[in-house]
Parts: C-alpha cells; structure tokens; sequence
C-alpha cells in the first residue's frame, strides 16, 4: 500500500496529520495519525518532521485500519531522536577518524 500525505488539521496543541493507503484496484483507505506538539518540542524535532514520522508510524503498524487513528507517543518521538542522535555520533566519528591516506609513492629511481 501507498501512503500520500494529505494535510493536516490543528486543534489548540493536537495536530491530526491525514493520509491517504492507495493499492492498486482497491479503494482508498484514510488514516489519521494525532500529535501532540509539546512532545516535539520536548524531544527537540523539527514540526517539519511530523508527516515523516507519522507515515513511518503508519508502516509500521500491523493493521492501520483497524486501529482506526492512531497517536504518535514521546516514545516515538524519543525513539526518534534517539536514533538521530546516534547517527549523528556515528558521522561525527567518521569525520575524527578522517580519511585513511597512503604514503607518498616514491619517485621511480633513475
């Protein structure tokens, strides 16, 4: 199934970010994912980063429709940043280790 993102609704700190499942010859199905968003700000993520993590949230799931809406938790968002974090040391420790260099070939004799 293919997930489209479709926009989201607010109301007062709860956005309710909206997709579309489409299946080849099968009827659309809507999914609703619901966020709080202190818990972005708690956790230090972008707003930016809310249909992303939602959609992942929506993968996931065993069965989307049948849980009807789901919620994104502070343990998918510290998850998140978490994993972020991680990547973030891994990159930093690639870039301290730098570049293995070879030893200058010597001039041929002669």
């Amino acid at each position: 199934m293919e997930l489209r993102y479709m926009g989201f609704d607010q109301k007062q700190n709860t956005r309710t970010y909206k997709f579309d499942g489409v299946a080849n010859g099968q009827p659309t199905v809507h999914f609703a994912v619901a966020a709080d968003l202190a818990l972005f700000l708690a956790n230090r993520i972008g707003i930016q980063e809310g249909p992303t993590l939602c959609a992942h949230k929506l993968s996931s799931a065993a069965e989307p429709g049948a849980a009807g809406s789901l919620e994104l938790t502070n343990d998918d968002l510290r998850a998140h940043a978490s994993a972020r974090s991680m990547a973030e040391a891994r990159k930093a420790e690639a870039r301290r280790m730098g570049p293995r260099r070879r030893p200058p070939v010597p001039p041929p004799a002669g």
